[in-house]
């Protein structure tokens, strides 16, 4: 569901409302008789909208996350706040940019378009920028221009997943760009499933292999991995993320109703 088309069309209609009240029906009534409904609703409804789409799409926009695949560092029911203008002013629901402020950042945590469908919002971590070479092994140390990230073992993490499934990961802090952040690891598992990834526009920059892949990001791409790196379905599995696919970056947890703790957390 595009609720920001959903949001236009209501402003557009409650607004068209009030003007042709204003102009024309205003006049043909006597002063003593009452709005119609559908007018009182429209210019009630309409200055409320206008905020709402304002904030929305220049602002902040609120998440839910679903999943689990950027576990530690979101859980799934956090309800988050995106930053809508850190990277540039984009045009409502057509998601043009028409001004440069910021250029996403290696560690940033960005909501996006799914390449595969543009319709579904993702959320991930930056991990390779623009001509960035992005290499991933069974040692699951990640490189980037041929120099490891820095990453320290801190301790075991246990959690569940959907199903009530049990997962033994281990977790690491590691040092992306200016941002010093959790993630968990799974050493058994391997860095990528080959079986599982997709044709995908630009696979000619990548090589995958027996121990892992590697991957040379295009021009105005991104490349993104989840912290729970071998419980995440990202950029390994179906390719860049285009600059046009940008939503914003994700900063804030504002809510999480199984676990309060979460609310205030800042997003690193």
């Amino acid at each position: 569901m595009n609720f920001a088309l959903i949001l236009l069309i209501a402003l557009v209609v409650t607004g068209f409302i009030w003007l042709l009240d204003i102009f024309y029906f205003k006049k043909q009534r006597s002063a003593d008789a009452k709005e119609p409904l559908l007018i009182e609703y429209a210019k009630s409804f309409f200055p409320v909208i206008l905020i709402v789409f304002f904030l929305r799409s220049f602002l902040v926009e609120p998440f839910r996350i679903p999943s689990g695949s950027m576990i530690p560092s979101l859980k799934v029911g956090d309800f988050i706040l995106v930053n809508k203008y850190t990277w540039g002013i984009r045009l409502p629901v057509a998601n043009i940019k028409v001004k440069d402020i910021n250029q996403p950042q290696r560690g940033d945590v960005m909501v996006f378009r799914y390449p595969v469908d543009p319709s579904l919002d993702y959320i991930k971590r930056v991990v390779g920028l623009p001509g960035d070479k992005i290499e991933y092994t069974a040692d699951k140390h990640l490189r980037i221009n041929g120099q490891p990230v820095p990453m320290e073992y801190e301790h075991d993490y246990d959690y569940t997943k959907a199903g009530l499934n049990s997962v033994n990961a281990k977790l690491y802090r590691e040092q992306l760009g200016t941002h010093r952040h959790e993630i968990l690891i799974q050493p058994d598992d391997p860095p990528v499933r080959a079986e599982q990834v997709r044709p995908f526009q630009d696979r000619a920059n990548c090589d995958y292999n027996d121990r892992g892949f590697i991957c040379v990001v295009p021009p105005n791409h991104y490349f993104m991995m989840g912290d729970n790196r071998d419980d995440s379905t990202d950029s390994r599995y179906w390719g860049f993320v285009p600059d046009d696919h940008i939503v914003g970056k994700a900063f804030f947890v504002w809510m999480n109703f199984s676990d309060f703790g979460r609310i205030g957390t800042t997003i690193d």
